[in-house]
């Protein structure tokens, strides 16, 4: 807390400044809280004209420099430095991008409760709502799509606010963010919102590069402090003991001790029940409900309880219900009941069954939630509203709930410190557990955050120490050219410009930067090189070419040796692959050598041979050709009995007797060794010419070859450390380079550079697929279908499963599998041309969704449409089902617009968008 003398200046300082930043003290007025520090100095710099990069952490309030702009925008001031006299400048525009619809959906309601419906507009992949309006909110992708088609709604554009900005680290969609910068028209002024990174500056100054003079505000300070506790069975500790422990990462002392201890009575317990097949007990953590239960016992609820899996959060509820917990007063249930029965109007009641509306209804009257992908979005958009209200008390959420939405909590509660990626599970990182933390505590509420870990046996408190304490992470560009953004780039500045623009993108901006410490150290080696030159020299000739007589030399020994050890084991394979049973052969190594008799050839598998063998010594195993310096021979034949047990020590005595009776051990052993390799005539006429050579008879001739040899190595790393230095130098502009080339030679690009018909066709085609959808309609793969058939074949592109299945899926017969045959068709030449050029290949059509799409666009009912949706646990979410659908409409609207379609298939995609959009698909969230 301040002092009131520091308060006093800190006015002061207010109120001289307050003549010079007109609109931010007008604006202070009317946000209804102090700003803090970092606040009032990003919304300086963008009054006096700047560009801003802002980084604070989650619930810091970096949003209020972004409404600041429009603030600006509304008042009619100029992008650039204010003008003190003159007429009032004319109104200017705004744009206010999120990586999401349903933070843009939040965020047009609440610059509509500011503004008011006709200031404030929304545009999003599901709603068009007062598109002209002079602050308009809106995707990134939307912002770039109205960028290269030259929309005349960016007339009159002057701010452009792109919050959640660090979203361009995201592999999939991160480079339209990338885009955006850079295609932005240089009287933009750009605001950019980050959660907090390491390496913002490099980030600003790029921003410098690409769009001038940009400030940069980081603050790391939360706001609301955070305090973060672990959950040791029934016990809660706190994880550092004060602020000055957490800086430093030390753990509480109490809580490492008590963990030392329970997992020793683990290992004791486990060691312990051993006996009789028994196990000691595993170890059992809390359970759900006495978690929920025990944080509001504390008082720390409203919480949300990431769990990594949509079953687990489903799962948790239900156990809640189940224990009879029961979070609301009488009054709150009843609220709750008239806000669910406002949202779900519009959804049939058959629908609802289906959906699990009445359990969902239980738990929410209950204040419990689940909250993940796989639901209903308008079951998500209840959840996210009741919780904000604080009706609903706990939440059960997948990590998909902390990209971006305004929730936040009193308490945060991680299950786990794992979770899947789509590929493997994998640990938490440093920037996921804060952006996770970062909702525990909520401004102008709560006094305090508080983040719990639920321990278990493989979770070390002082790994949790690391991720708490570790509060940045480096922003990484994933950005890469499509095709799409080639034939857009290409005519619109053309092909050499178009080079240049994404050599200053911020991928490359980081790989030049990576480049200059390996230039630095190539230049190193190179004088180290030089001085090891100069230790070589001989004065009796040139050294450099004796040295490279013996480096050949080594280089044909090492050659030769390697073709004599791969003929010797082909050798091998191939006569053990010829052994019968009964064949007595000689094992030449190892410890087992000596006489065997082969009871199995154990042949014809996928491996190498390994045959079952019995030697003289009574040893029944298996040999493998490493056993053998040279090919097995049969020495003779011996009867083994039909039906011998290599098992019985009777029988290995009988039949090793048998072998040993044959007394072929006793005899010599012919070739052995096997013939040597001979000598080899490059090898016999290099070692002349090394004796030949001058420098042979120097006495210090090992020296200069002891500093030759480093030289060497030091030449051969530097080659190497020169290929990652060309590697990285140009990267984006050599993968431009392929693509345009892989566009002209199908007829996108001419020889010259021109866009041609196909090309702007492609150039109005937004998808991850965007040239096999070109290919599609070039080719006619969808003309002649039914509206329910073209939903169902575009669906196979724009679909992803969450998770490989075994077999490829089902689909309908006629018109839909033959366009889908003909997609592959394509997709497979695509794939051809792609590899050929070095390029990222275009993910495979996957065929998963036909059937749903098709039975829902043929007016089947929801109970059957997820039914038959091709997922590994059976029926496919309501909440993915709406996803892709609504994917599978917005490039049906694509067709339905593009000049490449024709007429009949522009009017069959818009009767298939009208067929699909229906039930819970026609629900829009901001409506």
């Amino acid at each position: 807390m301040s002092s009131p003398a520091e308060r006093y200046a800190a006015a002061r300082r207010r109120a001289a400044q307050a003549s010079e930043f007109p609109a931010l003290d007008e604006f202070a007025l009317g946000v209804g809280f102090d700003l803090d520090d970092f606040q009032r100095e990003a919304c300086q710099a963008l009054e006096k004209g700047s560009g801003v990069l802002v980084c604070a952490p989650t619930g810091a309030g970096k949003t209020v420099v972004g409404e600041f702009a429009v603030h600006l925008a509304l008042r009619g001031a100029p992008a650039g430095p204010a003008v003190a006299d003159g007429p009032a400048p004319a109104r200017r525009k705004c744009f206010y991008t999120t990586p999401i619809k349903a933070l843009s959906n939040q965020k047009y309601h609440d610059l509509v409760e500011r503004y008011g419906t006709e200031q404030v507009g929304l545009l999003t992949g599901d709603n068009a709502i007062n598109g002209d309006a002079p602050v308009v909110v809106m995707t990134t992708e939307v912002l770039r799509n109205m960028l290269y088609a030259g929309s005349a709604t960016l007339d009159g554009l002057a701010y452009v606010v792109m919050d959640e900005v660090h979203y361009l680290a995201d592999r999939f969609r991160g480079g339209v963010w990338e885009e955006v910068i850079i295609h932005l028209p240089a009287s933009v002024t750009l605001v950019s919102l980050s959660a907090t990174v390491s390496n913002a500056e490099e980030f600003a100054d790029w921003l410098v590069t690409v769009r001038g003079e940009t400030a940069v505000v980081v603050s790391e300070h939360r706001p609301v402090p955070l305090w973060q506790h672990m959950l040791v069975g029934k016990r809660m500790f706190d994880l550092f003991h004060d602020a000055d422990a957490a800086r430093k990462h030390d753990v509480h002392p109490e809580l490492l001790r008590y963990t030392r201890d329970t997992l020793r009575r683990l290992e004791v317990s486990d060691t312990r029940g051993g006996g009789w097949g028994r196990r000691g007990p595993r170890w059992r953590g809390p359970l759900r409900p006495d978690i929920v239960d025990r944080l509001d016992r504390e008082g720390l609820l409203p919480a949300i309880l990431f769990i990594f899996s949509r079953a687990g959060c489903a799962a948790a509820v239900q156990q809640c219900l189940a224990a009879g917990l029961r979070l609301t007063s009488p009054e709150e249930r009843a609220e709750i009941r008239r806000v669910v029965e406002s949202r779900v109007t519009a959804i049939p009641g058959e629908d609802l069954t289906v959906l699990g509306y009445w359990e969902w209804l239980d738990g929410l009257e209950r204040g419990l939630a689940a909250h993940h992908a796989g639901m209903l979005p308008v079951f998500k958009e209840v959840v996210e509203e009741l919780f904000v209200r604080g009706l609903v008390k706990a939440v059960f959420a997948t990590e998909t709930l902390a990209l971006g939405i305004n929730m936040p909590a009193r308490c945060v509660v991680l299950e786990r410190l794992v979770k899947y990626n789509g590929e493997a599970h994998v640990d938490l990182t440093p920037g996921e557990y804060t952006q996770l933390t970062g909702r525990a505590g909520r401004r102008g509420i709560d006094v305090e955050g508080h983040a719990v870990v639920v321990w278990s046996p493989e979770t070390d408190p002082r790994h949790v120490a690391g991720l708490a304490s570790t509060r940045t992470y480096p922003l990484r560009s994933s950005f890469r050219p499509s095709y799409n953004m080639a034939v857009n780039l290409v005519g619109t500045v053309g092909t050499a410009p178009a080079r240049e623009l994404l050599e200053s993108s911020f991928a490359q901006f980081q790989a030049d930067r990576s480049v200059v410490g390996l230039a630095r150290q190539v230049q190193r080696n190179t004088e180290t090189i030089e001085a090891y030159g100069v230790e070589a020299e001989c004065h009796h000739g040139d050294f450099d070419e004796y040295f490279a007589l013996r480096v050949a030399i080594g280089e044909r020994e090492r050659s030769i040796a390697r073709q004599g050890q791969s003929q010797r084991r082909a050798a091998a394979v191939a006569a053990l692959e010829r052994l019968r049973v009964g064949d007595v052969i000689r094992v030449p190594a190892g410890r087992r050598a000596g006489l065997a008799v082969v009871l199995d050839p154990a042949t014809g598998g996928f491996g190498e041979p390994r045959p079952l063998v019995l030697t003289q010594d009574r040893w029944a195993g298996r040999v493998s050709p490493g056993d053998f310096t040279t090919p097995a021979e049969v020495l003779t034949r011996i009867r083994v009995p039909k039906h011998f047990n290599h098992r019985s020590p009777a029988a290995r005595r009988d039949l090793a007797a048998q072998v040993s009776g044959t007394g072929l051990d006793r005899r010599s052993r012919r070739g052995a060794r096997g013939r040597g390799n001979g000598e080899d005539d490059r090898l016999t006429q290099l070692r002349a010419e090394l004796r030949r050579h001058p420098c042979h008879a120097c006495p210090d001739r090992e020296e200069h070859a002891r500093w030759a040899e480093r030289r060497r190595r030091l030449e051969r790393d530097t080659d190497e450390l020169r290929q990652r230095v060309s590697g990285r130098t140009g990267s984006l502009a050599r993968t431009f380079d392929r693509i345009v080339a892989l566009l002209t030679a199908r007829g996108y690009l001419t020889a010259d550079g021109e866009v041609t018909a196909a090309g702007r066709m492609l150039s109005r085609i937004w998808t991850e697929a965007d040239l096999l959808v070109a290919e599609c309609l070039r080719g006619g793969v969808w003309d002649g279908l039914a509206p329910a058939e073209l939903a169902a074949a575009v669906s196979v592109i724009v679909f992803e499963a969450r998770r490989d299945v075994d077999e490829r899926a089902s689909l309908p017969r006629g018109g839909v599998a033959e366009a889908v045959e003909e997609t592959l068709k394509l997709w497979s030449g695509i794939e051809s041309d792609e590899a050929a050029r070095g390029l990222t290949v275009t993910r495979e059509p996957d065929l998963g969704f036909a059937w749903p799409i098709y039975r829902w666009a043929r007016g089947e009912t929801l109970a059957k449409v997820l039914a038959s949706g091709h997922e590994i646990d059976g029926e496919m979410p309501a909440g993915d089902f709406v996803r892709w659908a609504r994917q599978v409409v917005d490039l049906l609207g694509q067709l339905a617009d593009s000049g490449g379609a024709s007429t009949e298939l522009r009017a069959t995609a818009r009767q298939a968008i009208a067929t699909v959009n229906r039930g819970v698909l026609a629900y829009h969230a901001a409506t």
